[in-house]
Parts: C-alpha cells; structure tokens; sequence
C-alpha cells in the first residue's frame, strides 16, 4: 500500500512585530484586555506578498526535503487570501520555483486550507497520480483586515509554511482524518468585501466589513474539532493516550484548551504559539508544526493530532505519523526581502490606503 511521508518542512514569517501597546495606539484597547481573552500578546504584519512568504517557505522545505523543484508533481496552496484568483496563486510559485513537471491548484476552506490541501495532496499520492507534491499554508490576512473593528483586528496575523509530501510504502504521513462543514452557521464569519459579489455594491475592493460572532464560532469550533479528534481517533482504534503531540489550529487560547480537554490530550502535550503570532488562519497549523520540529517536540513516529476550523464554517482532525527523520536534509540561504518599516508603520499605511483618517 502507499503512503505520503512528510519529508520536508519550512516556514518563513515576516520580521515586522505588531505588539498589542502598537493597537492600543489607533483601537480601544489594552494589552490586558487582548492577553486575557484571546492569548494573543503579538502577531506579524507582511511587508511583501503571500507570493514571496510562499516562494521561501517553498524553498526551505524543498531543502529539508533533500529535492529539487523540478522533482514536484503537485502543488497546492492553502490559502483565503491570494495574490490573485485568476491566474492561480500556485500556478504562480510554480514558475517562481522552476517546478515544470508539478499540476498547480489553490484550496480555499479559510482556515482549515492547509489540513484540506494536506488531504488532497495526499489523496493524489495514495491513489498513485502523483509521487510528490508541495502543501503550502499561509496568508496575508492583515491586507484584508477592518482595522477599526477591535473584535477581530486584536485576532489576526500573517505569516506562512509549507510541507513536502513523498510516496511511500512505510505506514506514515496522514493516517486518518475527518472533514466538514457546518454551513448553516456560515453566517457567523463573514468577510464583506473580499469577492466579487461587493464589486457593484460601492465598496472598494479591499475595503473590508467583518462578521464575527465570537461565542458563537467558539461554540461550533469546539464541538467540530472535539468530534474530528474523536472520529480520527476512533478510526485508527487508538486513544488519546496514544497521541504524542497535538498541532491544533491557533485561533485563540481558549478555544486550544477547551478542544483539548474535550479531546482527552493533557495541554503539555499540545503545541501552542498564538501568543507569538496570533490566528495566521491558514498558516497556524503549517508554522506550529515546523516551529514544532525545531524545537525537537517531534520525535521519529510520532503519532500526531491536527485539528483546525474555518470560516464556512469548516472543520476537519488529521492523524498523522511521522517518520524516522526529524531533522531537515539541507537547508537553503533564500530569505524575505528586508523590511524597512515597523509593524505599526505597516498598518497605518493599509489604512490610508482604504481611507481611513488617522
């Protein structure tokens, strides 16, 4: 039988900090306030295109990987907030990579889009389309952010990572998973401006209106990913107590902890770094697993839980086993362009673009 071994991992954040005294300077809040019902102490702001976060966490797990771009069959990108809907964003990192041989597709579920394009990439695998393929997760959320609206701007953050999955026939990569949607609640998170549906409605585009029911979404994010976890469980006939490490979707802190008793994985065994840079929707799951890897909190075959819920409002628990290797093959010297503005700088010239007095 094949599988699809994770074999490379790379991630790549921008360096700009948006600490929470920096949002405290333009919205009514504090540091307190954010921390005590979120988690969340900072995030990073893009000064370059989810184009560029894509290419060098491209890179960087090709290098882990061992393989050269041209080697890749398949390239997904997971993602809600593309450079471009039409040409493809992964039609784009393909060329920038040299990738000739590699089918490119976009996956957009929010933020479940890494863990659903995991599925895809691995579904091609399994059924022998393709031998290799790239999973990118990342956005540039920020570009799309109402920034006058302190309900979901103290929320979100950009960032992004990629893995390199490969055709083996050891029992490793994904497992097991679950996948679903509660749409009836779509309603709950909506982002009014970001499709075309607003292009007549004189909104100018870019121009963005958040619908984001808080307790609401909580609610449905717990009991989805609570009864993922619990499916993909059920499914390979093993126990919480067999889970090595949970890589949850960083949403918020609390959600994190409420999924995770529901699921029966004591925290010390879930890796959480929404702190460092808040809900990168679908980079979280992605950055928290190589973060994850370089810290050495993956062992070889580790058994490990990830769940993640989205805007739709999707929702979805993998089960993946990793392999012997935990470290990268090589690494790359391709970095982010540098940035000469602070985070706050960053932000300040988003919303004089969208015509909002400071």
């Amino acid at each position: 039988m094949t599988y699809a071994a994770i074999t490379g991992w790379g991630k790549s954040m921008p360096p700009a900090v948006l600490a929470n005294a920096d949002l405290a300077t333009f919205l009514d809040t504090n540091d307190e306030w954010i921390t005590s019902r979120t988690g969340i102490s900072e995030r990073r702001i893009s000064h370059v295109p989810l184009s560029e976060l894509a290419y060098v966490s491209a890179m960087r797990a090709l290098a882990a990987a061992g393989l050269n771009a041209s080697e890749l069959d398949l390239i997904v990108v997971g993602s809600c907030s593309y450079d471009d809907q039409v040409p493809n964003q992964a039609s784009g990192l393909q060329a920038r990579l040299g990738a000739r041989n590699a089918a490119s597709m976009d996956v957009n579920t929010a933020c479940t889009s890494f863990l659903y394009s995991l599925s895809c990439a691995n579904a091609f695998i399994r059924t022998g389309v393709v031998k290799r393929a790239l999973v990118i997760g990342g956005e540039i959320i920020t570009t799309f952010m109402d920034w006058q609206n302190r309900g979901v701007a103290v929320l979100f953050g950009d960032g992004c990572a990629a893995v390199v999955l490969e055709a083996t026939d050891r029992e490793e990569g994904l497992l097991a998973e679950k996948l679903g949607c509660d749409s009836d609640a779509r309603g709950t998170l909506v982002v009014e401006g970001m499709g075309a549906r607003y292009a007549n409605m004189g909104r100018m585009l870019g121009s963005t209106n958040w619908i984001f029911e808080g307790p609401e979404i909580f609610k449905r994010a717990v009991i989805g990913m609570s009864g993922a976890c619990a499916d993909v469980l059920a499914a390979r006939s093993i126990t919480a107590d067999d889970i090595d490490l949970v890589v949850p979707h960083q949403a918020n802190q609390r959600i994190i902890e409420a999924v995770a008793k529901r699921a029966g994985v004591p925290m010390d065994r879930g890796y959480v770094n929404v702190h460092r840079y808040g809900n990168m929707s679908a980079g979280t799951v992605p950055v928290a697993l190589v973060e994850a890897l370089d810290e050495g909190r993956v062992k070889p075959n580790a058994t490990l839980l990830m769940p993640a819920f989205g805007a739709g409002l999707t929702w979805c628990a993998h089960l993946v086993r990793w392999g012997e290797r935990v470290t990268p093959k090589d690494t790359t010297d391709v970095e982010l362009p540098p940035c000469d503005k602070t985070a706050l700088e960053l932000v300040r010239i988003a919303m004089r673009a969208k015509g909002i007095q400071l």
